[in-house]
């Protein structure tokens, strides 16, 4: 009997995308958008103190393999020739940190997570160095002097980690963001690997300077970061041998948001509200990131994007099934908040790692407030769900004021979209429509979509006319306004409660008030391809 033939769909094109929780490869194709075919691998987190966060990158990498592994199988069990992949996309988790030996290709140190808090006191430290009225790192990073960057966590394993140090002084030593990690590893590692990263991902190590899209030899100087272990700066839609862009400017690009205005709100470990500014590189006054959102081309304009990161949100769902035992699955959250409906007044603050934008405050810890003997574990389910929506109104209303235009309508994308009881909240407490594409993998998307772009490859248009209309799903309030500002009113009388439980001293020593949480990680793709992604889904009513 013949073999059967090989269906053939015209240009495919992969995307990796490495998160904080998990890694995942996916193959679209490139003519329709349609997700063929994925495979998903769980990233284990080690926590070895109160406030530590860290992975082991071979681990990373490994997931990496096996998913892509994984997924051409299944691909050659639908019988789609995979020679028809053209090039694959990555998207990562930004800020997670990664020192290694480019002689044995083996990491120094274990990757220090975004979420990490090791770094309090060097924070402080460094801040007492900033005048009051040349706070030049945010003038030229866009960034606040905060644990959550790349910079402090290389100078802690500079100043603490003797393989790094003495790698560094035997110049062996290099130092990326993950998808620097994968992109070299999968190059060829210490046999030629290339040692690059995108503008969106070196945006967010605090050593880039967003003006001129190069390392800055006064942050590196201000640092104490030898240049040489830092990697090639290259555009988010080129050739490098493997395609890269920051987790949330994939979905971005993913997302379709090319226009000056539009935004999107991505849901996984932690939550991104991105907007896109154009070509004009907008500081804001209310507690916002200035970030790079996407250079789709080494001869392309760069585009900017005002960002609001909140650290927990996903994560807060495996903190009640992992540390508290209230549910057995991710999934099991929707059913228990369907079950009462509300939260009978408790509120939960899930500041494990402090409180990201718009308040910057690393002495906050999380909190649950307003119990009575009436409230169960339905009640904190719920409770859980609002604190995500509650945090995306707050850097909601901050990018409000900073661009002046209120948004009609919130584009969202990430894997707690699926949860129809967490998209309806966010519709009631932000008042306004929330609309989600029925293929969520917007990330992913923008990855494959700014690899398939790139010059060499063109096998994905990004011209308006040759987009793919996408199916939306669209939540509208079904709450009162007056309730809804109720609502939000107490949630910030929580959040000041949370604040000024911590000092450096008390977590340094081990304070056990002190909670981690999962980290969200993606590649350098992600952070453009999720702009790209909200415009890809206009044609919103």
């Amino acid at each position: 009997m013949a073999a059967a033939k090989k269906a053939v769909l015209g240009p495919l094109v992969g995307a990796v995308d490495q998160g904080t929780s998990s890694t995942r490869f996916l193959v679209f194709n490139s003519k329709t958008a349609e997700l063929l075919s994925h495979h998903q691998v769980e990233i284990k987190q080690e926590f070895p103190r109160e406030g530590w966060v860290e992975q082991d990158p071979k681990e990373i990498l490994q997931s990496v393999y096996e998913c892509i592994e994984k997924t051409c199988e299944k691909l050659g069990q639908l019988n789609i020739d995979i020679s028809n992949i053209k090039a694959i996309g990555v998207s990562n988790q930004r800020e997670t940190t990664v020192v290694w030996d480019k002689l044995t290709g083996e990491p120094l140190y274990n990757a220090v997570v975004w979420l990490d808090l090791r770094t309090q006191s060097t924070v402080e430290n460094l801040s007492k160095r900033i005048p009051g009225n040349n706070n030049f790192v945010k003038s030229k990073t866009g960034l606040p002097l905060s644990t959550y960057f790349s910079a402090v966590k290389l100078r802690w394993l500079l100043d603490n980690v003797r393989k790094v140090q003495k790698a560094v002084e035997e110049d062996r030593a290099l130092f990326g963001t993950i998808d620097s990690w994968l992109i070299w590893s999968l190059t060829g590692g210490a046999n030629g690997g290339v040692h690059c990263t995108d503008v969106t991902n070196a945006s967010r190590t605090m050593l880039f300077n967003i003006h001129s899209l190069e390392w800055d030899k006064e942050l590196c100087e201000f640092f104490e970061i030898p240049m040489k272990v830092l990697p090639n700066v290259r555009s988010s839609s080129e050739i490098y041998g493997l395609m890269c862009l920051g987790d949330q400017s994939a979905a971005l690009v993913g997302q379709m948001c090319f226009q000056d205005g539009q935004a999107k709100n991505t849901y996984g470990t932690g939550c991104f509200l991105l907007c896109n500014t154009g070509r004009k590189c907008v500081f804001s006054e209310h507690g916002l990131l200035t970030t790079v959102a996407y250079k789709l081309g080494r001869d392309k304009p760069v585009y900017y994007a005002l960002e609001g990161s909140v650290a927990i949100a996903g994560a807060v769902i495996r903190w009640l099934r992992d540390n508290l035992g209230i549910i057995k699955s991710s999934e099991e959250i929707e059913k228990l908040a369907k079950e009462v409906g509300t939260s009978y007044g408790c509120y939960f603050v899930p500041a494990f790692s402090g409180l990201y934008a718009p308040y910057w405050e690393p002495s906050a810890r999380g909190i649950i407030c307003g119990l009575t003997q009436f409230t169960n574990k339905c009640h904190i389910a719920f409770a859980a769900l609002e604190a995500v929506c509650f945090q995306t109104r707050e850097i909601l209303d901050a990018m409000n004021r900073d661009c002046g235009i209120p948004l009609s309508h919130l584009q969202v994308d990430g894997g707690m979209t699926n949860n129809k009881i967490l998209m309806q909240l966010q519709a009631d407490i932000l008042y306004i429509p929330v609309v989600k594409p029925s293929m969520p993998e917007t990330t992913a998307l923008g990855a494959a979509m700014a690899a398939g772009a790139a010059e060499g490859v063109g096998v994905w248009s990004l011209e308006p006319e040759d987009l793919s209309a996408v199916t939306m799903e669209r939540f509208e309030p079904q709450i009162n306004a007056e309730e809804s500002e109720i609502r939000y009113s107490t949630w910030k009388k929580a959040v000041m409660k949370s604040v000024g439980w911590v000092t450096t001293q008390s977590s340094e020593s081990g304070d056990p008030s002190i909670f981690c949480s999962l980290p969200l990680g993606f590649f350098i793709v992600s952070s453009m391809v999720m702009l790209i992604g909200a415009r890809y889904i206009s044609g919103i009513p």
